[in-house]
């Protein structure tokens, strides 16, 4: 009877997550295997299975660790003060910009909630996304924007956002440089949501 081989790779759970998003973007979910990943990341082909049971385990993993670097950027970049639309411009270059770096990821985050993880990636969702609900309300408040508590207002800037993202991440701006692109889009869509 031989004993298993204990495997030391030192972080092996970041280092499967960082090659799955390469992977990821290189050849989309379909391409992704947790024997593959093992291949590429130089273990045994049971070793991811310590960390990630199955493929959507990994799937959800790199989801949430995806909603947590977006929510970083968010965070920072909405931390200080100012105008609302000069806020709202900065909420929309950030999530643009991780769109265009990360479209895959992107793309994962936004389906992958209704598997087994979707509780905790919804969860993911909502702390990511903090600081843009923040800004809404905020506005909402002083009267900068509709005072509706529907959600409508906020369903209508994410979807906006989520345009402007699916624009740029497929190169379809038509050749506008992107801040030009959101600061314009964002203005109208402000001037829209002004209390009438």
């Amino acid at each position: 009877m031989t004993t298993p081989r204990p495997y030391h790779h030192g972080d092996l759970r970041t280092a499967l997550l960082r090659q799955a998003e390469r992977m990821l973007a290189a050849d989309g979910v379909d391409g992704l295997s947790l024997r593959e990943l093992a291949r590429e990341v130089g273990v045994s082909h049971g070793a991811p299975r310590r960390h990630f049971p199955d493929k959507r385990a990994l799937l959800d993993a790199l989801a949430e660790e995806g909603y947590e670097r977006l929510g970083r950027r968010l965070d920072a970049a909405l931390g200080g003060e100012g105008e609302f639309t000069e806020r709202l411009v900065t909420f929309a270059q950030v999530y643009v910009a991780f769109a265009v770096e990360h479209g895959a990821l992107l793309g994962l985050m936004h389906t992958s909630k209704d598997g087994t993880g979707g509780a905790r990636l919804r969860q993911a969702n909502d702390r990511a996304f903090a600081a843009p609900v923040r800004l809404l309300a905020d506005a909402r408040a002083r009267g900068d924007i509709d005072a509706d508590t529907t959600g409508r207002v906020d369903m209508t800037v994410l979807a906006v956002l989520q345009g402007l993202a699916v624009l740029a991440a497929t190169g379809m701006n038509s050749g506008r440089p992107l801040d030009t692109l959101v600061s314009e889009t964002v203005e109208t869509l402000v001037a829209g949501l002004r209390p009438r």
